[in-house]
Parts: C-alpha cells; sequence; structure tokens
C-alpha cells in the first residue's frame, strides 16, 4: 500500500476487526430470517464488492449471488440524478428472494431506480442490505433492511468505497481529507 494514499485519510472510521464484525453480524441476521427461502444476493458494482464477498461467506444459508453495475456518480462527489445500468443481472428474478447489497445508502436515488426497477422482475421478496447508511444524505424515501453502520455526513472510502475509483483496496473506511477532493 502506497504510503500516500494514507496521507489523504484524515481519520479511520472502521477499522478492519470493526468491519469483520459487521459483516458476522449482518450475515448472522441474514442467515436466521432467509432460512428456507430462495436467496439469491445481488451486489451492486464496484463499491460493494469488498463487502458482498465478506457477506456471502458470513451466510450460513444457501444462496445464489449476481452483479450489477449502475453510474450515477463519475468522478465526483454527489450523484447526478441520472442512473445508466451498464452491466444487467444474468439471473431472472422470478422464484428469487433478492437481496441487494449495497456498499452505502446516501441519497437514495439510485437505489431507489435499481430496486423499483427490480420488484418490476417479480421477485418473490425483495430487501436491501448497506454495509453504511448516511440519512443525512437521503433526497427520497429508500429505507436499508440490514445496515452495518450509521456514518456522518462525511466524504467516506476503503473497503471498496472510492473517490475517482481509488481508495476502494484500503482495508478499512475512513474519511477522506477534504482537500483530496476539493471539498
Amino acid at each position: 500500500m502506497s504510503q500516500n494514499m494514507l496521507d489523504d485519510i484524515e481519520r479511520v472510521l472502521y477499522s478492519e476487526e470493526d468491519l469483520q464484525k459487521i459483516v458476522q453480524r449482518v450475515g448472522k441476521q441474514i442467515s436466521e430470517d432467509y432460512q428456507n427461502k430462495n436467496l439469491l444476493l445481488v451486489s451492486v458494482l464496484k463499491g460493494s464488492v469488498v463487502f458482498m464477498a465478506d457477506l456471502m461467506r458470513a451466510i450460513t444459508v444457501p444462496c445464489e449471488v449476481d452483479f450489477m453495475s449502475v453510474s450515477s456518480y463519475g468522478s465526483g462527489t454527489k450523484t447526478s440524478g441520472v442512473v445508466k445500468i451498464t452491466k444487467d443481472l444474468d439471473i431472472n428474478l422470478e422464484g428469487y428472494d433478492l437481496l441487494v447489497v449495497e456498499d452505502i445508502l446516501d441519497s437514495g436515488m439510485t437505489l431507489s431506480y435499481i430496486l423499483e426497477m427490480m420488484r418490476d422482475r417479480k421477485p418473490n421478496s425483495i430487501k436491501l442490505c448497506t454495509l453504511f447508511d448516511k440519512p443525512e444524505r437521503r433526497t427520497v424515501n429508500v429505507q436499508a433492511d440490514y445496515v452495518g453502520g450509521i456514518v456522518p455526513d462525511e466524504f467516506i472510502v476503503g473497503y471498496g468505497l472510492d473517490y475517482a475509483q481509488k481508495y476502494r483496496n484500503l482495508p478499512f473506511v475512513g474519511i477522506l481529507k477534504p482537500k483530496v477532493y476539493g471539498g
């Protein structure tokens, strides 16, 4: 890990150990809730890939996984409000109990669009799991069914979360110094 990447972090919010505890707690709850169901985890790329990889290993009931990629942020710090699907699901959702796995629930605009699109595909059920919730930024009515933690209205990176496609590989979640993104 390059030292200059660490120099861009103001402070660590969630250590590697904190993140492991979150994953175990959320995985246990999902396992209890999805007993005897047809669980399909859908990771919204790229941000949730690290969380998804750990979470699916913490889930003890049978499940399938699929991935979708959407674009709404570009390299900026605020959502553009326009959602573009860059990789759609490979699996037909009918008959599945769908759990959408996200890295962060921020404004909710992107997730609102994704959830509405998924409902139209007629899964048995649909729920939302987010590693982090940033309720101060919500602009639409979207609530997660599973939340790893609440984060302040700061720009966070690491453990899959990025700024301009960088910092995803940090093993912790930290607050990015405002000078990095011009905040």
